[in-house]
């Protein structure tokens, strides 16, 4: 008789950190969201100088998207991917070497100067190849086809991040390997998110007693999705068409509507469940920022406006979704304590900071109000995750 994933795991009798993917990418990419940013003030502000290559905004944009990001991804993919197919996760000296090459990835790029551009760029791509490879295996391998749709964001991301060094080594800055990263992290969330957040919504609810549920995952969704889609694919090929702006007005207004299904107004007593619904209320918030920005840039500046993606969608919705996982496969009660409920106080609120210095709203002191909080929250998940992180499971 085949044992069952969950009995897998309890045989496992290695270090804790290395029992499941979600342990080392989640402390490891809140550790380095803390560093890279709490390094961006003083190196944008010339007072510090970092041995890279890249430029300080190159370096900056990098280590948030294709530095910050994968190892979530991977944290998340590593722990999901067992759950659907039923096969043991990828744990022990595997996970460690997985683990290696991201953490290699990270120093590469930082050093760049001493390793070279090109080494650098092939040992920081090397990291998403990889990541892909296991995943593609384990899905196939465990007979579960339909979800290798997952892949598809982990492609993308590669793409951007090769496009990203490439414009690097260069000396380019179009931008594509900004855009086409950001995009398959929105699109990652909007795909991800349209299921966890109804479903984790529905079944609180569900013991609440009679009143609205949310809408599962449907045509209008599709619809959503593939508006969407097509609106980020305009937007990393001509960013200031404004065939651009309408397209990401329309994906606004599906994706206010798409949320508006999902009953978040009667999640406020649970805020575990609420703060899924924030960080998915960035996503709109962010086409309709970006169509902005291109009808009226005087109005708002368009790098600006990306960071109701960057720090409010990816940072919150990223948080969420660590701190409930770590909650679950660590055996605790899925319950957020007022530690965990400052934490994701203080990632939205980096959000807004971010988005009014957008607005030339106090620019200066709002970028480092919000770098600030930036730093709290990943701080506050190190603090309060960490010691479960990195313990067994009881």
């Amino acid at each position: 008789m085949t044992a069952t994933t969950a009995e897998q795991v309890r045989g496992y009798r290695g270090p804790a950190i290395l029992s499941f993917g979600f342990r080392p990418f989640f402390l490891a990419g809140a550790v380095w969201a803390v560093i890279a940013v709490a390094l961006w003030l003083p190196v944008l502000s010339g007072s510090l100088a970092l041995p890279t290559a890249f430029s300080p905004l190159q370096w900056h944009v990098h280590e948030m998207l294709y530095g910050y990001v994968p190892a979530v991804v991977a944290g998340f993919l590593l722990t999901a991917v067992p759950n659907w197919t039923g096969r043991l996760p990828v744990v022990g000296m595997r996970l460690l070497c997985l683990f290696g090459i991201w953490f290699a990835g990270r120093i590469a790029v930082l050093c760049s100067q001493t390793v070279g551009i090109a080494a650098s760029a092939v040992i920081d791509l090397a990291f998403l190849a990889a990541l892909g490879g296991v995943i593609a295996r384990e899905i196939v391998a465990g007979g579960d086809k339909r979800n290798l749709k997952v892949l598809v964001m982990v492609v993308l991301l590669f793409a951007g991040n090769l496009v990203f060094q490439i414009e690097a080594a260069r000396g380019q800055d179009t931008g594509y390997g900004t855009r086409i990263g950001i995009a398959a992290i929105v699109l990652l969330i909007m795909l991800i998110g349209g299921r966890i957040v109804p479903s984790f919504t529905r079944n609180w609810l569900a013991r609440r007693g009679p009143g609205r549920l949310p809408v599962p995952f449907g045509r209008f969704d599709m619809v959503a999705m593939v508006t969407s889609g097509i609106a980020l694919a305009a937007w990393i090929a001509v960013p200031d068409h404004g065939a651009t702006a309408g397209l990401a007005g329309i994906a606004a207004a599906l994706n206010v509507w798409r949320l508006s299904r999902w009953a978040g107004e009667r999640t406020f007593g649970e805020p575990l469940v609420t703060v899924l619904h924030i960080g998915f209320a960035f996503v709109p918030l962010g086409f309709a920022l970006v169509a902005l920005a291109i009808a009226r840039p005087d109005l708002v500046a368009p790098t600006g406006a990306l960071h109701a993606w960057t720090v409010g969608a990816i940072g919150v919705m990223s948080l969420a979704v660590m701190t409930r996982a770590s909650l679950g496969h660590t055996g605790q009660p899925l319950i957020a304590t007022r530690p965990i409920q400052a934490i994701y106080a203080a990632a939205a609120l980096s959000a807004i900071a971010r988005i009014a210095a957008a607005f030339d709203v106090w620019r200066e002191p709002m970028l480092h109000v919000s770098a600030t909080l930036w730093v709290l929250a990943f701080s506050g998940f190190i603090a309060v995750y960490a010691p479960l992180l990195l313990r067994a499971k009881r």
